[in-house]
Parts: C-alpha cells; structure tokens; sequence
C-alpha cells in the first residue's frame, strides 16, 4: 500500500511540468547565458582547483572548500548505486538523460551560485547564509516560496541526505563484511556527529580532504575493470546513445522500460547526482570567501560536470562493459543497485571488487551525510533561526541509526519525491531572477577581460 502510494506520487512529482521546467530553465540559462559553461570550463575548473589565484573576500570557505563541501552532498551512493538502480529501471540509456540534465545543469547551477552570494547575508554567529529561501526573498520578496524551499529541504536533508545514505553504507557492509546493520549504523553516527561538532569549516576541511581521495581511489579500481574489457567500450557507448531513445528494443522489455521511463530515470538521477536545478549546492556556494558573485559560481558549475559526467559516467562504463546489466538474484528478483555495481567489480577483480565498492561507497556516503547535514542546518536556521542549530545536529546524527535499518526502494523513493519538491521553488526563482544573474554575469565578464589585459601588459 505504501509503495503504491508512494511510487504514484513519485510519479505526480516528476511529471511532465517539472521535467518541462527543469529541462527549460537550464536550455533557457545556457542560450541567455551563451553557453557560459562551455565557454568558461577550463577557467572554472583551474580557479577550483587552485591554479589560478583566488582574489578574496567574505566568507567562510576557499572556492576549493567551498566545491569540496557541496561535491560531499553531491557525489554520494547516487554515483556508485544510483547509477546501477537507474539502469535497471529506465536502461543504459538513462545516462544520456543524466549527461544533458547535468551539461544544461552547469547552467542553472552557475546561477544559483551567483544569486546565492549576491543576497547572502551573515548570521548572528558570524557564518555566511545563503541559498535559494535567500534569493527568493531577498531578490524577489516571495516569502511563501522561500518557506517551501527551506521546508523541503530541511526534509530531504533527513531523506536523501541521511538515511538513504546510511541504508547503502548498512547494505553493502552487511553484503560484502556481513557486518551487522545495527553496528554500522552506530560507527557512522559517532563518527558524523563527531565531525558536525566543528561546523562549517570543520566539514569543509574534511570535504576538501576525503572528496578527491574517494574520488581517485573508485575512479582508479573502475579504470582496472574498463581496461579488462576495453574492446567493450564502443559496445558500452553505442547502448547508452540507442538506448535512450529506443529502451524497450534495447532490453527486450524483460524490465518493463520505456522511453519516458529511460528520460524520467535519468533527468531525476541526473538531479540527485548533480544537484543542478535542486538548489542545495548555493548553500555551499554562499560561504565561499569571493570576491565577486561570478567567481564562484564558475567554480559552483564544475560540480555538476564533476559529480555527473565524470563520476556517473566512469560507474556506467564499468556497469556496461561487464554486461552485468539484467542479471538475477538467487531470488529470481533483477540485481540492481550497489550489489549490481559489485558484481560488475567482481567479474574483473574477484577478490577485491566489492571491497573497492564497499570502501568507495562509504566514503562517498560519509561525506554526503557531511554535506546534506550542511545544508539541512541552514534551511532550518532560516525557518527557526540559530538557536535550534545545535538540536538539528544533534536529531540529524540519530537518524542515521533508524535509516541503516530501512528498506531500499522506499527510501529511493523518498528521496526523489523530495528533490522534486525543492526543484520547484528554486527554478521557479531561477527564472525570475534571471536578468540579474545577465547583468552580474556581464559585470563579472567585464572584471575577468580586465585582469586578463592587466596580466598581459
């Protein structure tokens, strides 16, 4: 009765109007914006990474703490399980959906970025604010919807951001280690409440350090299996353009895909892995030390190039070129989801390719419990203020207990209702406030040909 429920509503949520407005809003930004994220890549991806100097200002993080901390919410089990569940559900060619969502996605999150540090504002404890309930109301005095979007997100911090993470990690530690749920969720809590004590920087040190290392120690065990089967990658790439147009020759109709399934799949996980559209990431993004709006946000965009069109598409690759895709438990029941993922490890590396996984996924759910706990915290100070802070720490760190011991597929569910639901108001907002972010773009247009004749002369 409740996955009935809850799938109809999934499927209210993630219509046709919000996949029309997500998808509008971030051609309508690139064509408005003349393709920023094309444009400027190179640059944002040197200033994120240190090789181009930062200028300063406000705020409570360097630009790279700053990518660092909103990549923790970001690249998550979304990467490594999300890819997985979403080719079982809408095909190789759910990728496609996730790669346009995330290209047009650099768009909008370079705008939400820049809205996010152009009506920030600094709390009562001296911390940076900012985020779209930020924006909506101080850009366009829509309190009701600034409302919404803090509602939501405080919500999906407790979703998406907490227990689905803590349900993966519990998983696959009980598949791989056959460690007990109970006793990873107790390891997983002690040690993110431990990390919360210290606040923002102390998440954004943490971020800055465990993000890149994840990163490259999954990224370097995938590269071992796509190069064990490197004739397979054509085959892999060719499954992911037809597939996603024509699924259900593709798979036999043996899962019941369809080409709105294989869209609807990917643009929502091309959300949950990219946070483009979602708004959360501004909040990040807002505490930024910058010296102008633009700065940042170029170096906000890179997140969903990064987490999306690299991290998802390397997860992919391993899953298509194994050919692990419609495989069945002893169940009878289609693997999918992290133990898909493993399998596809496994078939190269038999004696540590769930260990990769297994260690992979928990890094990436760690630093996402960091990162949602970021978010949530601020969503909550604007609906109630700074005082229920310390008593937001304190509930998001013991949900995780509760939600090591969930079942999966609702929680999916869950999570994606919610980031549906706070997509709404933020690109509802996004749109309105486009002529601001034109001209704070020109502006900043502007300031970068200047540095860049001061440099030269």
């Amino acid at each position: 009765m409740l996955d009935s429920w809850l799938h109809t509503f999934y499927s209210w949520v993630w219509g046709v109007p919000l996949l029309a407005l997500l998808m509008g809003v971030g051609i309508f930004l690139t064509i408005a914006l003349r393709g920023i994220q094309f444009r400027y890549l190179w640059y944002a991806l040197k200033l994120a990474f240190g090789f181009t100097d930062e200028k300063g200002g406000k705020g409570d993080l360097s630009h790279f703490q700053s990518l660092m901390t909103a990549l923790a919410a970001t690249m998550g089990i979304g990467n490594i399980a999300g890819v997985a569940t979403a080719f079982v559900v809408g095909g190789p060619g759910a990728l496609f959906w996730m790669w346009l969502t995330a290209i047009l996605g650099m768009a909008t999150k370079y705008a939400e970025a820049l809205l996010a540090l152009k009506y920030r504002i600094t709390d009562k404890r001296g911390e940076m604010c900012g985020g779209p309930m930020y924006f909506i109301e101080r850009g366009l005095g829509w309190k009701s919807l600034a409302l919404a979007f803090a509602f939501f997100g405080a919500v999906a911090s407790f979703g998406g951001g907490n227990i689905l993470q803590a349900n993966s990690v519990s998983a696959v530690l009980h598949a791989t280690f056959s460690i007990d749920p109970l006793w990873s969720g107790i390891l997983l809590m002690v040690v993110t409440g431990l990390t919360l004590l210290g606040g923002v920087k102390s998440i954004g040190k943490t971020a800055s350090l465990l993000v890149p290392m994840m990163a490259l120690f999954y990224i370097a065990g995938a590269l071992v299996v796509i190069l064990a089967n490197v004739s397979e990658i054509p085959r892999a790439i060719s499954d992911i353009f037809y597939s996603a147009f024509f699924p259900q020759a593709f798979i036999g109709g043996a899962l019941g895909s369809s080409f709105l399934i294989a869209m609807q799949t990917g643009i929502s996980r091309g959300l949950m892995t990219s946070e483009s559209g979602l708004g959360t990431a501004s909040i990040a993004a807002a505490a930024a030390r910058s010296d102008h709006p633009g700065r940042q946000a170029m170096v906000s965009m890179t997140g969903s190039f990064l987490a999306t069109v690299v991290m998802c598409s390397v997860t992919a690759l391993v899953l298509g070129v194994t050919g692990v895709l419609g495989l069945r438990g002893e169940d009878g029941a289609f693997i999918t989801g992290a133990a898909l993922t493993v399998q596809a490890f496994e078939s190269v590396i038999p004696m540590g390719g769930g260990i990769i996984v297994s260690i992979g996924l928990v890094l990436f759910a760690f630093t996402t419990l960091l990162g949602w706990a970021y978010y949530g915290e601020k969503c909550v100070e604007y609906l109630v203020g700074e005082k229920v802070v310390p008593f937001y720490r304190v509930l998001f760190t013991a949900i995780i207990l509760p939600g090591a011991l969930l079942n999966l597929e609702v929680v999916w569910t869950l999570s994606d209702i919610a980031n549906g639901l706070m997509a709404f108001p933020n690109l509802i907002a996004l749109f309105a406030l486009s002529p601001v972010v034109l001209s704070e773009t020109r502006d900043f247009l502007a300031l970068l040909r200047s540095e860049h004749l001061t440099n030269n002369s």
